[in-house]
């Protein structure tokens, strides 16, 4: 049975829970790190899952479910019709795309998100979120067998992209890692081994103010996270309650020209004024804007895998 673990602010302590519908059985152990809950929580949460909820969740606030600090790492262009959309042939991928985000853009599935002033192509990612289990400082092979002994849980995020950053400067960590461009939860669903072949068909839906954006299933990544996991041990150390952002599904605002538009225009124009007139072309398209409110879900059809929604609202900064 999957257990759905809620973090949530409740007046001045972050606690955590396991949600039952619209109710929260509280948690009777004190964690102030995801790697905590992981590392000592089982007996706890199981527990909390075996009593009726008491605390209603209209009464507080969701959090983040993985604290700071993490690793937030990412995979690019792994949904079949998102690769196209980028300029890709997906059957002649032969390799998988890695990037990163700091932690500095992890926030509450709720939590406003500030555009900053100089960004004007503010996009949307919806992604299925890989929490991991145990450290792991050596290349491993990881299989579908014993994937559940790396992956703790699953989780939404939403990997913000400005793209007039990521884009003309080419630096794919500053134009994802503003403050609040990695909104995570609300549910931390703890996977058990059975638990495991549901990532395979999980539907991915964003919405901009009730308009559907992206739609999409888990069952068209072109790397799956078994064999994503097993090369990211060969160049990167996981702790404890560090995160992989599994891809996002078409639909995205940023539009890419064919390759061979690209290249004329590469040669016909210098690069400064390439990305300018790309800039002023994107800024047509309905990226996201101060009063817009981003839904974001995951779940599967039965209903027996729900990562609830999250609803950020994006904001101008302060004077």
């Amino acid at each position: 049975m999957v257990v759905h673990l809620l973090r949530y602010q409740d007046h001045d302590r972050a606690s955590w829970g396991v949600l039952t519908g619209d109710t929260i059985s509280p948690l009777s152990g004190d964690y102030p790190r995801t790697a905590d809950l992981i590392e000592h929580g089982e007996p706890d949460w199981l527990a909390a899952a075996r009593q009726p909820g008491d605390v209603s969740i209209a009464d507080v606030a969701p959090l983040s479910p993985v604290t700071t600090p993490c690793r937030v790492m990412c995979q690019g262009a792994n949904y079949r019709q998102h690769a196209i959309e980028s300029g890709m042939d997906p059957d002649a991928r032969d390799f998988n795309l890695f990037f990163d985000k700091t932690d500095a853009a992890v926030t509450g599935p709720c939590t406003p998100v500030i555009r900053p002033a100089h960004v004007t192509l503010l996009d949307y990612e919806i992604e299925l979120a890989l929490v991991l289990r145990r450290t792991v400082d050596a290349p491993t092979t990881i299989t579908d067998e014993n994937l559940h002994d790396y992956v703790f849980g699953v989780t939404v995020a939403n990997d913000l992209s400005a793209r007039d950053v990521q884009l003309p400067q080419g630096q794919f960590l500053k134009g994802k890692s503003y403050r609040g461009f990695c909104p995570l939860g609300p549910v931390l669903a703890v996977l058990e081994p059975d638990d495991v072949g549901l990532l395979d068909d999980l539907e991915l839906r964003l919405e901009v103010n009730g308009s559907p954006r992206q739609i999409d299933n888990t069952a068209n990544m072109l790397y799956r996270p078994a064999e994503t996991l097993t090369e990211l041990t060969e160049f990167c150390n996981i702790s404890p309650g560090d995160v992989l952002l599994t891809g996002t599904p078409h639909g995205i605002v940023a539009g890419s020209p064919p390759p061979i538009i690209r290249r004329l225009a590469t040669a016909l124009l210098p690069e400064q004024k390439l990305w300018a007139a790309f800039v002023k072309r994107q800024q047509r398209r309905p990226y996201l804007k101060p009063g817009d409110v981003v839904t974001a879900s995951i779940r599967n059809a039965a209903g027996t895998l729900d990562l609830g929604t999250q609803r950020t609202t994006i904001v101008a900064p302060t004077a």
